[in-house]
């Protein structure tokens, strides 16, 4: 098996939750006590945590370049970055290092385009639902995307950087994205993509009326068949 190099702590409630489904594949696939070849690097999140400025944006870069040269040098032979919203300095990271990153909606988007999907909505913090270098990958593989919802943005973003990132599951935040979803439902879209790592915690991927594009699982499922080769 190949090792896998894993930017995590983005937070760390979501970076687990790729330990899990990384392993719990391996083991499937090989059987007996075979487990996943992982190098995790764990940031400190509140140093690259809702960065707005441009200043910001490049000091989140600085440390996420130095997290994934760190990991090539211990041997990671391809690495994940464990968050949607980082991916905005994704080509810079990628720039910086010798073995592949791999980009979370380039792998959503080709499974919805192999699925025939070609409007969906994208649910995700603010910087995700609102800007180009997220919404362009899909766009690129044929889905068409809903204007993004300020509204919902806004609400996420609360909800994930004052509960989800901590550990903190709260019944209100799951019935207010239950409802979402439900009125999501009566657009005309085929499928949602579930554009934060953190939202699987409160979101029932498989209860909804529509396909949902769980962004965690597709870019863990990734990782495992580099592993795997």
């Amino acid at each position: 098996m190949h090792k896998l190099g894993l930017i995590g702590g983005l937070s760390w409630t979501s970076t687990a939750r790729y330990y899990e489904i990384i392993n719990q594949a391996v083991h499937r696939a090989r059987g007996g006590q075979h487990s996943a070849p992982l190098l995790i690097e764990s940031l400190d999140f509140a140093t690259v945590a809702a960065c707005t400025t441009d200043e910001e944006w490049d000091s989140a870069a600085g440390v996420l370049i130095e997290a994934a040269r760190r990991l090539e040098t211990a041997g990671a032979g391809a690495l994940l970055i464990c968050a949607n919203s980082m991916h905005r300095v994704y080509d810079r990271v990628q720039g910086a290092v010798n073995v592949p990153i791999l980009h979370i909606a380039e792998r959503v988007g080709k499974k919805m385009q192999a699925d025939g999907v070609e409007k969906a909505a994208l649910i995700g913090t603010r910087n995700v639902m609102t800007e180009k270098f997220y919404r362009q990958r899909l766009v690129a593989h044929g889905v068409s995307l809903l204007p993004a919802d300020m509204e919902l943005a806004d609400r996420i973003d609360r909800i994930v950087y004052d509960e989800l990132t901590v550990g903190k599951i709260s019944r209100e935040s799951e019935r207010y994205m239950k409802s979402e979803m439900t009125d999501i439902a009566k657009q005309d879209v085929q499928a949602v993509v579930l554009a934060c790592t953190e939202l699987e915690l409160i979101v029932d991927v498989k209860a909804n009326v529509l396909p949902i594009y769980d962004c965690t699982s597709i870019h863990a499922k990734a990782g495992v068949d580099f592993i795997l080769g």
